[in-house]
């Protein structure tokens, strides 16, 4: 008998980890359902809709990636709460459109996975909680200490930066951050 405790331990730790890990990726799947229902409910309202009852947060923009299919949902705030279940919009910054620099940040292993196959020159619309859409173009891309990044929100003309942990494929958070920078060619 306590030749197999140990086998058994061991597989029910394995299966719960494979369940925490399924459970936080089903959560991020089921979240960006309903921010997108909120998100359209805020465009064709005019205010901002809570995408559940006790959000602390509301959708303020949804990022789309044409070439390779992408939309995600960005909220309000970069709070680790926030991120949990979506882009953020980083404080601060200025809003798509707008002179400056807006900035949004998400987990490379959930909603801003997609990051690690944007090329430079891939166009990047950003719809607003208004309904307007700003199309940028991707045009650099580099590596930055997380408390280095370079970034100017005070820019003059309308530019865009997403940002993520890196390296993509890391188990661990490091120090250094994947800056994706972006500038205005159209709106609609």
């Amino acid at each position: 008998m306590p030749r197999f405790v140990i086998p058994l331990a061991t597989a029910a730790i394995g299966l719960a980890l494979f369940g925490h890990g399924a459970f936080i990726h089903a959560k991020a799947i089921v979240a960006q359902v309903l921010l997108d229902r909120a998100f359209s409910q805020t465009i064709a309202t005019g205010r901002p809709v809570k995408p559940w009852s006790w959000a602390d947060t509301v959708p303020v923009a949804r990022i789309e990636v044409n070439r390779l299919g992408v939309s995600t949902i960005a909220l309000a705030g970069s709070s680790g709460q926030a991120l949990a279940f979506g882009a953020g919009h980083v404080e601060g910054t200025a809003e798509p459109g707008a002179a400056g620099i807006a900035v949004y940040s998400a987990h490379r292993d959930t909603h801003f996975r997609f990051l690690r196959d944007v090329r430079i020159g891939d166009e990047i619309d950003i719809v607003r909680r208004d309904g307007k859409t700003f199309r940028y173009r991707a045009d650099a891309a580099r590596i930055v200490h997380f408390d280095a990044s370079g970034i100017d929100p005070a820019a003059e003309r309308p530019e865009l930066v997403l940002s993520t942990c890196w390296p993509f494929d890391a188990l661990t958070q490091g120090p250094e951050r994947y800056v994706l920078h972006a500038t205005l060619i159209a709106d609609r």
